[in-house]
């Protein structure tokens, strides 16, 4: 009994691991992300294509997702830190715009937001993240190939990996 209960153990962590580590981003996703425009929460529209020549955090993230919600201030202290290093960060909201801009109101980031809306939940899924699981952050090297992603929430660890990586 306990050999099969370990057995059925170890295929659910496997599984688990699975469905969540990030897969391989394919190219015309990757093509599409750079081409794309988003709108900020004040109605700005941002090119992503601004953001190639310096290391990129992008972050998927939504006012209802606690792990989001619970990472944020801490990827505003690494921007903070390292902007002055060439570091770039910006929040991709999967979200409504008025819960977008009722959080940001009460909680201000340093960095920039724009909101992803359907299309957003479509660059999750073509960068590497199938099942669509927030947050999702994505590391993109200064030629604006990527160089790290993880499902979840980012641990300060991550991000003094995530720096020293490119």
């Amino acid at each position: 009994m306990l050999g099969v209960a370990a057995a059925a153990a170890v295929a659910g962590a496997g599984l688990a691991w699975w469905r969540l580590s990030p897969k391989s981003a394919d190219a015309q996703a990757l093509d599409h992300w750079w081409a794309s425009a988003f709108e900020t929460p004040e109605g700005t529209v941002v090119q992503m294509a601004a953001f190639r020549g310096r290391p990129l955090l992008l972050n998927f993230w939504a006012t209802w997702c606690p792990p989001c919600v619970q990472e944020l201030p801490r990827l505003n202290a690494f921007y903070g830190s390292h902007k002055a290093d060439g570091w770039q960060v910006l929040g991709l909201a999967i979200d409504q715009v008025a819960s977008v801009r009722g959080f940001l109101q009460r909680s201000p980031l340093a960095f920039p937001v724009v909101l992803g809306g359907a299309a957003g939940m479509g660059l999750v899924r073509g960068l590497g993240n199938p099942n669509g699981a927030l947050p999702f952050s994505v590391l993109f090297n200064a030629n604006g190939t990527i160089a790290e992603r993880k499902i979840g929430e980012l641990s300060e660890t991550d991000l003094q990996h995530w720096r020293a990586s490119v």
